[in-house]
């Protein structure tokens, strides 16, 4: 009972201060350890240890597969590279770096011993980097770098760590070193692709939604599992079987067991990843104690602590700077077309922060290893110090390389865009159907696709002051659905409808409310976004024969002026200069013009906003 009651009271005091750091714009994962560390020595706070296993199994795998299942294959192939470079050399290089530091600052410590620490302080975290760089708006090639990364560096920390240790134990050999590492990183490859099969074969003959996510719930633990019992990497395991569900999701999975997995998994995430901030504050007090016996002085672990931070530090700019320059030739990001620079490369030699793992890591060392405290000290030293100094400076150092972060206009560009490929597909197939449409079905369904296009492209207007047609419909529409759901409740109230029925009425509600597009916080973000945009996609001929023109602050729809009608965007040819209004509007008079003359191009004439579209390929640039 009395570590139910802690659980309890964790997970309240968890979501507690979570809610009052999003309140006052604080980062929520600093202000946690440092809550945690001022109750850990309230009066009668009863000492809080962190268990290995508790930490291995019960926190990293359900972590490692909400970040991996959301992570991009795509874009973790294209960065592979640098990905294994830091998630593998950075981490033997961290190892062997603070291992030879530690030998030399503590006096009798062995050499298994000192490697064992810096293997553990070596790998930053998956839970930091992500909770840190969403929050400031990182680049997201550098984001998508660092999560890949700590998604697999966890793996060779914990396979040097293990060779560390046996080699206090037994000794081993420069082979066995490297055959265990490939029998790690092979086994856990195996099983997460064995599993991937498997979960896969599974979904297939599963319908039920419900079913199906509680198969999602297994999958991390299960992989883990198995992979440690044959002595491979369940941290691979969880990863490679992570990140191939997660990509093969869209064929494998229903609609509805998507959306249960992805909200689950969010909501594991956010408990998790807070509580595991909270968790290290915690362990500062008895440290300290522990600590204060050893006959070492002050000056000396004061000493040891905050050169191996600086080490940590220092080590991980060093390895970025030589492999980009030496090992690595960086290609344009296919997103935004810009040149990595050494500028991305500090921001991400900087973004080093440690969590969780490493302090859990630090207990598996034998508890008659020499200066064990001290070492705990090391590693808890380590992962406060990187999350207060580089968490807390991450976002000034960007800013201060002054690199961009995602433009929100560049992703209504691209979502735009994409909706409009996909309705291309989507009327190409109509064409193929057979049907007897005797009610008007069809010109409903065209409507709708319509309706949600005019939707995204409406998100780039960002200086006309009216309302747009989809923000007078979503607020319409919402007023209307709290008059609905207060009516349904008024009858649930009364008795005479099945509560079934009634439950699956407030469903309908609340899916239709979750689907209406509240586009007003980001219209707000747009409107302060670059004005220089970005191509998706592929290029076309049309496109590349064209360039911006600047655009007036005094242009208007002629035609709509002559009807009398008020236009949403407006649009300008780029091959005779005529200006039309946008799709969205009740005249449609850009495309119009298009049909009329076939040219081919046209650009926005909203003021701010440079990007082209093509009519005949459906592309933007």
């Amino acid at each position: 009972m009395e570590i139910a009651l802690f659980l309890v009271v964790l997970a309240a005091g968890v979501l507690a201060v979570t809610a009052v750091s999003d309140r006052l714009d604080l980062p929520t994962p600093l202000v946690l350890i440092a809550v945690g560390m001022v109750v850990g020595y309230l009066p009668g706070m009863p000492e809080v240890h962190l268990e290995p296993e508790v930490v291995l199994l019960g926190l990293l795998p359900p972590l490692l597969y909400a970040t991996a299942i959301h992570t991009s294959l795509v874009d973790f192939n294209a960065n592979r590279r640098p990905i294994l470079l830091l998630s593998v050399g950075l981490v033997v290089f961290t190892t062997l770096g603070v291992g030879a530091l530690v030998h030399w600052l503590l006096p009798g410590t062995p050499w298994w011993a000192a490697l064992a620490i810096g293997a553990v302080v070596a790998p930053p975290d998956a839970v930091a980097a992500t909770a840190i760089g969403r929050r400031i708006g990182l680049p997201r090639r550098i984001t998508t770098i660092l999560e890949g990364e700590s998604l697999l560096n966890d793996a060779t920390a914990l396979v040097a760590l293990r060779t560390a240790l046996a080699a206090g134990a037994v000794g081993v050999h420069a082979a066995d070193v490297g055959l265990d590492f490939l029998v790690a990183a092979g086994g856990g490859t195996v099983i997460g692709l064995a599993l991937f099969k498997l979960v896969a074969w599974i979904r297939q003959h599963v319908e039920d939604p419900v079913l199906d996510t509680a198969i999602s719930l297994v999958v991390p633990f299960a992989a883990f599992v198995v992979a440690e019992e044959v002595h491979a990497s369940g941290v691979i395991a969880v990863v490679v079987a992570g990140l191939l569900l997660g990509h093969k999701a869209p064929v494998l999975m229903s609609a509805q067991s998507r959306i249960s997995e992805r909200l689950n998994y969010r909501t594991i995430a956010y408990v998790l990843e807070n509580a595991v901030f909270l968790l290290i504050g915690l362990q500062a007090r008895w440290l300290f104690e522990d600590v204060g016996a050893s006959t070492l002085s002050t000056g000396r672990i004061v000493a040891v602590c905050a050169a191996t931070l600086a080490t940590c530090v220092v080590l991980r700019l060093v390895w970025v700077f030589v492999t980009r320059y030496l090992l690595i030739r960086p290609v344009p990001d296919p997103q935004t077309g810009r040149q990595p620079t050494w500028r991305d490369t500090f921001l991400l030699g900087w973004a080093g922060m440690r969590g969780v793992v490493t302090l859990a890591a630090a207990f598996v060392i034998d508890a008659d290893a020499p200066h064990r405290e001290i070492l705990l000290l090391v590693a808890f030293t380590v992962v406060a110090g990187t999350l207060f100094l580089q968490g807390l400076t991450l976002s000034l150092v960007a800013r201060w390389l002054r690199l961009p972060s995602p433009d929100p206009m560049d992703d209504a560009l691209a979502r735009a865009t994409l909706l409009q490929q996909a309705t291309k597909a989507g009327y190409h197939e109509l064409k193929k159907q057979e049907y007897d449409d005797a009610h008007g079905v069809v010109e409903l369904i065209q409507q709708r696709v319509d309706q949600r296009n005019f939707a995204a492209w409406e998100r780039l207007g960002t200086t006309a002051e009216q309302e747009t047609p989809s923000e007078l419909y979503a607020r319409i529409r919402l007023a209307m659905i709290d008059a609905e759901r207060r009516r349904v409740l008024e009858i649930r109230s009364q008795g005479t409808v099945p509560a079934q029925v009634v439950s699956e009425v407030l469903a309908m509600l609340d899916v239709e409310e979750s689907m209406i597009d509240r586009a007003a916080a980001e219209r707000e973000q747009i409107r302060v976004g670059s004005a220089a945009r970005t191509s998706f996609g592929a290029a076309c001929d049309h496109l590349a024969a064209t360039e911006v023109v600047a655009t007036d602050e005094d242009v208007a729809c002629q035609t709509c002026l002559d009807e009398g009608l008020q236009w949403v965007a407006l649009r300008r040819c780029l091959s005779c200069g005529r200006v039309g209004c946008c799709d969205s509007s009740p005249g449609q008079h850009a495309t119009a013009h298009f049909r009329e003359s076939l040219h081919p191009v046209m650009q926005s004439a909203e003021p701010g906003e440079t990007w082209r579209w093509c009519y005949v390929h459906h592309l933007t640039a």
